[in-house]
């Protein structure tokens, strides 16, 4: 099977996403007075009507239409006033009433977009992209400095319930495949549930993996969901196909399930471009099929024929009237809609002088972008020159830190803003290395200590003196006179040696940057 960046060259990916979300922050489920609750015992939160049993009349969360309404004006939706409930009927065991409550073709959020920002890697494997100029438009995508931003179409974003949960023993990895017996828990089924489909507008796995990384950050901001993958509050289908280049025609799509990480999103969707164009270029048939994703095979597998609207014989839902959306609710909802991700990125960059890769980065996670601002409001004047590395620390260091904690909270970790701002001011000011930097930066978070503290304690400041570093510098040359002899021959690699030596003399106090120069100055 050929590379994904191989294939790309010859075939083009037509992509869309189907991406729902469970509203977690909600207290109460869909159409039902049973409490959300992941983790609690199974089917200790049911009740006559999310398991369907006859003469239960479903009655709506308000709250939950409030949620979508917002998730809808945050990327750029028309909210239709008018809409409705469906039936989608079904035989499997995971919803006890075997129909799932669902919205039709209207749903309440139709017709948005979002516009994503796609640079560095990530930016190479959409095919030429980065040998057009800048500003240049071709397809959805314009040219920008660092890479390109892609046009994403969002067909509608629907309101469901979502399904209960299906435990099958025996089998592997948990599948129903050679499973002896099959469990089911139901506290999931009735769950409100937001389904965003886009348009097949994306073209490589790593704009689907972006895609899916910004929506997440919007719903965070919006404080709807946990978009937890783990739990799986948060999961994704795609749908894939491939066309010749140049070629207008669709092919034949395949969906593919279980991409429960944005990793996974993005390896699910290379293997099968590449089985695609494999079977194409060998004369076979694509199959509109759903196909699972097996992260430790590293393959795509068949699971089931994919069905049609027909199949799931769809009905206006007969306990629940339509929807007439006032426009006072709208605008109520609209009030409540915080600063979104793209517009916190973009004030960090015009107020602190960001480049816009930082800003985007920073505002990666909710937690990140408030820290960085508790930071600047810290630095108070100081706050435009200190920006970029504090931004620095809190992108690299704070980031690595918080995904080796698996879950640590910043906001209570002994890492304040206060100190963050300290520690960049010492190695700002030339008084840390940025290797003593990290050796602090580590020590603050295990000791619970001031920067100053730990520096002091440890003896760290770096010397910056120029008169006594000179010293060293000389006794160092005089000591190697064979290689300085060797350096002045041409062979100028020899500049780490001494400042090895240099830095081991003054046990790593010195200022590599004052030993350089004045290793340059002398030895030149």
């Amino acid at each position: 099977m050929r590379k994904l960046e191989e294939v790309l060259q010859d075939w083009e990916a037509v992509i869309g996403l189907e991406i729902h979300a469970e509203l977690t922050t909600l207290e109460t489920k869909m159409f039902c007075n049973c409490k959300l609750e992941f983790g609690a015992e199974p089917n200790t939160h049911t009740c006559p009507v999310c398991l369907g049993l006859p003469g239960a009349l479903p009655v709506p969360n308000k709250a939950a239409i409030e949620s979508i309404v917002l998730a809808g004006l945050a990327t750029n939706c028309d909210i239709e006033k008018r809409t409705m409930f469906y039936r989608k009927n079904y035989m499997y065991p995971d919803m006890a009433k075997n129909f799932q409550t669902t919205q039709g073709p209207v749903a309440f959020c139709m017709r948005g977009h979002l516009d994503l920002d796609v640079d560095g890697i990530a930016a190479k494997e959409r095919p030429g992209a980065l040998g057009r100029e800048v500003g240049e438009a071709w397809e959805n995508a314009v040219r920008t400095d660092e890479g390109y931003t892609a046009h994403v179409g969002i067909t509608r974003i629907h309101m469901e319930e979502d399904a209960g949960k299906m435990v099958h023993v025996g089998g592997g990895e948990g599948r129903i495949a050679g499973a002896t017996h099959s469990l089911v828990d139901y506290n999931r089924a009735g769950t409100p549930l937001i389904e965003l489909v886009t348009e097949p507008d994306l073209r490589t796995p790593e704009e689907a993996r972006l895609f899916m990384q910004k929506l997440r950050q919007i719903y965070l901001a919006l404080g709807i969901s946990d978009c937890s993958m783990e739990e799986g509050s948060l999961r994704c289908d795609g749908n894939v196909s491939l066309r010749r280049r140049g070629s207008g025609k669709l092919g034949v799509k395949t969906e593919l399930k279980n991409m429960n990480s944005f990793k996974n999103l993005h390896d699910g969707l290379a293997y099968e471009i590449c089985r695609q164009a494999e079977v194409l270029e060998e004369g076979g048939q694509i199959y509109q099929e759903t196909r699972h994703w097996d992260p430790s095979a590293k393959r795509t597998i068949v699971m089931r024929v994919k069905e049609t609207a027909d199949d799931y014989r769809l009905f206006p839902e007969p306990d629940l009237a339509p929807y007439d959306l006032t426009d006072e609710f709208v605008e109520r909802v609209r009030a409540k809609l915080p600063e979104l991700p793209d517009a916190r990125a973009a004030r960090f960059a015009q107020t602190f002088g960001l480049a816009a890769y930082d800003a985007r980065h920073l505002v990666e996670h909710r937690s990140t972008a408030d820290f960085f601002e508790a930071c600047m409001e810290c630095a108070g004047e100081d706050a435009a020159a200190l920006a970029k590395p504090v931004a620095n620390l809190v992108i690299n260091d704070v980031t690595a830190w918080l995904n080796a904690q698996k879950g640590a909270s910043l906001q209570a970790s002994p890492l304040t803003p206060a100190r963050a701002v300290a520690l960049v001011r010492l190695v700002s000011a030339g008084e840390l290395s940025s290797k003593q930097g990290k050796e602090v930066f580590a020590a603050v978070l295990e000791e619970d200590r001031d920067p100053a503290a730990i520096v002091e304690e440890r003896g760290m400041k770096q010397v910056s003196d120029a008169g006594a570093i000179e010293g060293v510098v000389d006794a160092v040359l005089a000591a190697n006179p064979d290689k300085v002899e060797q350096y002045r021959g041409g062979k100028t690699g020899l500049l780490g040696f001494f400042v090895g030596q240099c830095m081991k003399e003054m046990r790593g106090q010195g200022n590599p940057k004052v030993i350089n120069e004045l290793l340059a100055k002398k030895l030149g």
